[in-house]
């Protein structure tokens, strides 16, 4: 069973930034891609960010150009820097690994609140 565990999650004001850690129980190598998503309340899962095995990244239209996804594939973890971030961005912060085109694993979530 692979498990992912996310953290890095908080409270901060409008226009601060948050850097998430998601570290995986195994090679991380091993996934078609790393890929972070977010649930607020009421709300869809909506995906973030996600970064192929080989680098190459994608990102949600709402993020415009604020955040960053990055992996360590020694560390077995991918990272989320988040900056700019705005009380629209409050949200569960959920990471997961992807297996051919099937977004198979998960982590249990981190909170991420924006307000002043």
């Amino acid at each position: 069973q692979v498990h992912l565990v996310e953290s890095g999650g908080g409270l901060v004001q409008p226009g601060g930034s948050l850097r998430l850690s998601c570290r995986v129980s195994e090679s991380i190598s091993r996934f078609n891609a790393m890929g972070w998503f977010r649930q607020a309340s009421g709300k869809q899962r909506e995906l973030v960010a996600g970064i192929t095995y080989s680098g190459t990244t994608n990102y949600g239209e709402f993020v415009k150009g604020r955040f960053t996804v990055s992996k360590d594939d020694a560390k077995n973890t991918m990272y989320l820097q988040m900056n700019s971030l705005n009380p629209e961005d409050t949200a569960v912060y959920y990471c997961s690994a992807q297996v051919s085109t099937t977004w198979r694993y998960w982590g249990q979530g981190t909170q991420v609140t924006v307000s002043s």
